[in-house]
């Protein structure tokens, strides 16, 4: 399952995001790992919840950021919740359409049973028509 939380720069998609992720430690049996462009909410997060700066990592694309998800999967098969915060600038779509990597996290959802709940910073309106059924949240 992917869910989008969307909504324009400064309107609360990270506090969406952290007290989603937080609520979710009480109830999840596997792991959980939290994306994000820096270490700034790492005292907001249960110390239970992995946290991943993925400026880190020399990710320059989305194909190489998808491969980065799946190399995280790989490594850790109790994965359950994966948690991608500044979507657009850690994937390296900003201004591009996510439509075909949002189709393609459904696909490493559906295959290895790893729930994404992601936070665009897009209107709601904005958000590609095929990936609308997506919004959770929009804030």
């Amino acid at each position: 399952m992917v869910q989008l939380i969307v909504g324009v720069k400064g309107k609360g998609k990270t506090k969406v995001l952290l007290d989603k992720v937080n609520a979710q430690i009480q109830t999840v049996e596997g792991n959980i790992v939290y994306l994000d462009k820096s270490t700034k909410h790492m005292y907001e997060l249960n110390n239970k919840i992995r946290l991943i700066d993925v400026s880190d990592y020399m990710i320059e694309n989305a194909d190489a950021f998808l491969g980065f998800i799946l190399g995280i999967i790989s490594q850790d098969h109790d994965l359950q919740q994966m948690y991608l915060d500044s979507f657009l600038k850690i994937s390296h779509l900003e201004g591009a359409d996510i439509t075909e990597t949002i189709q393609k996290l459904e696909k490493v959802s559906e295959k290895f049973k790893v729930d994404f709940t992601i936070s665009v910073s897009m209107e709601a309106d904005d958000v590609p028509e095929a990936i609308k059924s997506n919004i959770e949240v929009a804030v």
